[in-house]
């Protein structure tokens, strides 16, 4: 069990906000980050496997399908965060090189030196924009999982919610590889319409996962868009709604249809 720290803070540059990380009083080995006062991300570093944020969750089941169970992967993840999924992917698939892509300096030194990553984990740090990080990857680097986790409201970069990137982001897949999107978005789902109509453009399939009352347009919150290079697998729409969180809900194909921009 990981020992409880008194919380720290950190001033970003390039936003000029404040990174904090608090113990959670609720979870044994948990702790808290938030960026300008607003909860950002969770990590349980007693139980890496264990994640607490739903949408985040959400990925983690469709890394758990991008393979089979156990299997390592590569994975890239533009926008690090506190790193939740690169330690889940770490403990669920020992072994996995993965590469961590942030804009903000400060943040992933101040995560890394506050959160160690679990024994083992085989991590890549980038610094920069995840567009011109993406183009500066080595060439002949292919992925299992990328995975953009930056969308947090509606206003987002526009170099970044496009076609183009996506297309840039699908050619550095593994013939098996998924391109996993987290799309943060307000009642009518303007970001969410616009990123399936650019994600369709650049992937041969794509399906949308979320709690099941994201899809009436009425509520803000996330949803998960997935981009495959076949056609979706109905197996995992199942295998989704199963694992939750609950009520869950994946649409694809036509039914995908009512998300259209």
């Amino acid at each position: 069990m990981a020992e409880q720290q008194p919380g720290s803070s950190r001033f970003l540059r390039t936003t000029g906000q404040h990174a904090e990380i608090e113990p959670d009083p609720f979870t044994d080995g948990g702790f808290v980050l938030s960026i300008g006062g607003a909860e950002q991300s969770h990590v349980n570093l007693a139980d890496p496997g264990d994640i607490f944020y739903e949408y985040l969750r959400r990925i983690g089941h469709v890394v758990d399908l991008a393979a089979p169970w156990g299997e390592p992967i590569t994975a890239l993840h533009l926008g690090a965060g506190a790193l939740t999924l690169a330690r889940y992917i770490q403990a669920t698939r020992p072994g996995s090189v993965q590469y961590a892509v942030e804009l903000e300096r400060e943040l992933l030194d101040f995560v890394l030196a506050q959160l160690p990553l679990p024994e083992g984990t085989q991590l890549h740090t980038v610094i920069g924009d995840a567009r011109d990080a993406l183009a500066g990857l080595p060439a002949e680097l292919r992925f299992d999982v990328v995975i953009l986790d930056i969308f947090s409201g509606p206003e987002a970069p526009e170099h970044i919610a496009c076609t183009e990137f996506y297309q840039e982001a699908a050619a550095r897949l593994t013939p098996r590889g998924v391109l996993i999107v987290n799309v943060g978005d307000e009642p009518g789902l303007t970001l969410v319409r616009s990123q399936v109509a650019a994600l369709r453009r650049a992937m041969t399939d794509v399906a949308a996962f979320a709690e099941a009352g994201m899809f009436t347009g009425r509520y803000p919150g996330n949803i998960i868009l997935t981009g495959t290079q076949g056609p979706w697998p109905e197996v995992w729409t199942a295998a989704l709604t199963a694992r939750g969180p609950h009520p869950a809900k994946v649409l694809a194909g036509v039914e995908l249809d009512v998300l259209s921009d």
